[in-house]
């Protein structure tokens, strides 16, 4: 299953914002639509999205205040979008922390090119096919293979798996995946996070009893480490269950 990245498209007109996640489709991406300024907050925080493209033809002053409650609670990247944009509009959005401004009208290939650079500067510029286990990882098209098979992989557990990715070798902490897979309201729950972990390791089929090469560092988090580097401590992880021998037949009782 290929992996789409997340577009919430915030704009008041609804021919525009049908027109724009049309757009949005055809390129690769999984767009979603809010109509009102003061819902996109909220659909932001529960959605997590990788981007969000907000309208500010007419009402730049709402979308500019809109981008800053959104940015007082999560690291989302915003692209303002505006017909006739003039530069001091260009550089007031900037200024304001939007990633990227694009002035109407624009051509559906260069705004798509936007948005992935950005998502790639977002994901540490990961790319290209990576060889993890028994699985293969394809970056470039959001697929995963195991044992020359594909396998389908929700959006989650492949957000999971692009960050222990970018951070091969190193320790992602719980609450650094909890904030940028499942957004900030997540902070904190690591039993949440343990589930899916777990989903992911069955995925790339490592058994119930193993780590696989996602390693579980107790009470800090997690890390990618197919190589091994990393020094074995103390898991929680339940092991292979071990056959026990009766006493009595080792010396041949019953015999």
């Amino acid at each position: 299953m290929s992996q789409r990245p997340v577009i919430l498209v915030s704009d008041q007109e609804p021919a525009s914002a049908r027109l724009m996640c049309r757009v949005l489709v055809d390129e690769g991406f999984a767009p979603e639509a809010v109509g009102d300024p003061s819902l996109t907050v909220e659909r932001a925080w529960t959605l997590n999205p990788d981007i969000i493209v907000l309208d500010s033809d007419g009402h730049g002053d709402v979308a500019l205040d809109t981008m800053r409650d959104i940015h007082a609670r999560q690291t989302v990247p915003v692209i303002l979008v505006g017909r006739g944009a003039s530069v001091h509009e260009i550089c007031r959005g900037l200024d304001a922390g939007a990633s990227d401004y694009v002035a109407r009208p624009f051509r559906a290939a260069e705004l798509a090119a936007r948005i992935r650079s950005i998502i790639r500067r977002r994901r540490h510029l990961i790319e290209g096919r990576r060889r993890v286990g028994g699985s293969t990882v394809d970056l470039d098209f959001g697929r995963l293979v195991v044992d020359g098979r594909p396998v389908e992989v929700g959006r989650k557990e492949w957000l999971i798996l692009e960050q222990l990715l970018a951070a091969e070798g190193r320790v992602v902490w719980h609450d650094e995946l909890l904030s940028r897979v499942f957004g900030p309201a997540y902070v904190g729950d690591t039993a949440f996070l343990r589930v899916w972990i777990a989903r992911l390791r069955r995925h790339m089929g490592v058994e119930a009893w193993e780590e696989g090469p996602i390693r579980t560092i107790d009470g800090v988090g997690y890390a990618l480490d197919p190589a091994g580097r990393i020094p074995r401590g103390r898991s929680r992880r339940p092991r292979r269950p071990t056959v026990r021998r009766e006493a009595g037949r080792r010396h041949g009782k019953g015999a």
